[in-house]
């Protein structure tokens, strides 16, 4: 288990990275699922904005294994003084589930390709299929799959805007270091 650092205030830029990349790359993942879903897409343009969200979806879900590890044993700063116990039980809370929603969010969309009877490969990049688990394939599963991924992605919507939302709250409001030693600065504004 983590402890807090002694004396350190902010966050080690490998996580203020990672947390940024990940945020990015789930934001960037949610617009493109909006785009390609139109009805009044091109389907030739929509197969290709299908292969470049399955593609970014797997790098979401390699970054966030990666964030997942490195947070398992990285120091952590030292609580905000400002902040009651309850708030930092929310914190974590918060954090925890989005954690694990960038790990299931990829893990659903990876199934819908792996149920699918259509057998669409998942070209990354173009640069390397990436493999089907070894799951049986049938619509019902790739239904129901697919309302998994659309619902847990909403829940990551409503999650990150509650959480910049609270970030903005302790940087604006409250005037603390929530948002400052994310952000790899130093002091308070």
């Amino acid at each position: 288990m983590r402890r807090h650092a002694k004396g350190l205030d902010r966050y080690n830029f490998v996580t203020i990275t990672l947390h940024w990349l990940v945020a990015l790359l789930i934001l960037g993942l949610i617009v493109l699922g909006f785009a390609m879903t139109r009805r009044s897409v091109d389907p030739a343009l929509q197969f290709s904005l299908f292969q470049w969200h399955k593609s970014f979806g797997m790098l979401a879900l390699l970054v966030s294994l990666v964030r997942l590890a490195y947070s398992l044993f990285s120091p952590r700063p030292k609580p905000i003084a400002e902040m009651s116990a309850l708030e930092h039980g929310a914190a974590r809370v918060m954090h925890h589930l989005l954690l694990l929603l960038a790990l299931a969010v990829p893990l659903a969309g990876w199934m819908i390709a792996s149920v699918s009877t259509l057998e669409i490969p998942t070209f990354a990049f173009d640069l390397v299929v990436i493999p089907h688990l070894p799951v049986a394939k049938s619509d019902a599963a790739e239904a129901w799959w697919t309302t998994a991924h659309a619902v847990l992605a909403y829940l990551v919507l409503a999650l990150v805007a509650l959480h910049a939302g609270a970030a903005l709250y302790h940087h604006y409001i409250r005037r603390d270091a929530v948002l400052i030693r994310m952000l790899g600065l130093r002091g308070h504004r």
